[in-house]
């Protein structure tokens, strides 16, 4: 059984890349690690750092989960144009980039807004939301994703190239090529054997 993003896909990557990178793949195919409720709790959780607490609507609910799907399926769609990514496995089913670029927009303004609350003797700033906890978890994602999109890193976003992967990372290093030492191999080790096969040692 294929190995879960959620544990082990890129953890040093920002995370809206991380959330584009529930999608994987391997030489079986290609992966979702968001196909319930369930997990899409679990990488809320052990990915994200998000804490819902306990009780009523902390749990995703299937629209939830829709939505997590839709926010990231933009933005793949998004990535994708920014990189001028071709790879086939990792079209997004979105349709175009306008429709990617609205539907973050939409969710991001549902992210909590900083207040200013008086507690006691003091004033303090906290972050105010109104809509149900896992609903603002993915707002607050989205609103990362445009900082990413239109920030200082933007240009840093690629698509790796390697076989068979499907992911997204920011390059964080000028010689880095490739998502992961892995996929990093991966190509060196076919570009030895075609070398083998050509008789050119």
């Amino acid at each position: 059984m294929p190995e879960s993003s959620a544990r082990w896909v890129l953890p040093g990557e920002p995370l809206p890349v991380r959330l584009m990178n529930t999608v994987w793949a391997d030489t079986a195919g290609v992966h979702d690690d968001l196909t319930t409720a369930t997990a899409l709790r679990g990488w809320l959780t052990d990915v994200a750092g998000f804490d819902p607490g306990s009780g009523p609507g902390v749990d995703p609910t299937p629209a939830e989960l829709t939505e997590a799907r839709a926010l990231r399926d933009s933005l793949r769609r998004v990535a994708a144009f920014v990189t001028d990514d071709q790879r086939p496995a990792a079209r997004s089913p979105v349709a175009s980039v306008d429709t990617a670029v609205a539907d973050i927009n939409a969710m991001a303004a549902d992210q909590a807004w900083p207040a200013l609350l008086r507690r006691g003797d003091e004033l303090r700033r906290e972050a105010v939301a109104h809509e149900p906890p896992v609903r603002t978890a993915l707002a607050g994602l989205a609103a990362q994703a445009i900082d990413l999109l239109t920030g200082p890193s933007a240009g840093a976003l690629r698509a790796c190239h390697a076989p068979h992967c499907v992911l997204y990372f920011v390059k964080s290093h000028p010689r880095r090529e490739w998502c992961s030492q892995a996929c990093g191999n991966r190509v060196r080790a076919a570009r030895h054997y075609r070398r083998i096969r050509s008789g050119r040692q």
